[in-house]
């Protein structure tokens, strides 16, 4: 079963990326991506590639994000 947990700052952010959790992104109630990893973030932008080719850029303030982490 998989735990959902919300990444809300930059320490949630930099654990993901280093454990290459599985990330959805939600904007405006809607899944807009899923199952990607964290590859670079600030203050304004998360980066998350879901593919080889599949890079995608959400804006921090309009985005909720969420790891999914084995239990």
């Amino acid at each position: 079963m998989a735990h959902i947990r919300k990444l809300e700052n930059d320490r949630d952010f930099e654990e993901a990326m280093e454990r290459q959790m599985p990330i959805r992104v939600f904007q405006d109630d809607h899944v807009v991506n899923a199952g990607g990893v964290v590859i670079r973030f600030d203050e304004q932008f998360v980066v998350i590639q879901s593919g080889v080719s599949e890079i995608a850029y959400h804006a921090r303030a309009q985005c909720k994000f969420f790891s999914m982490r084995k239990r």
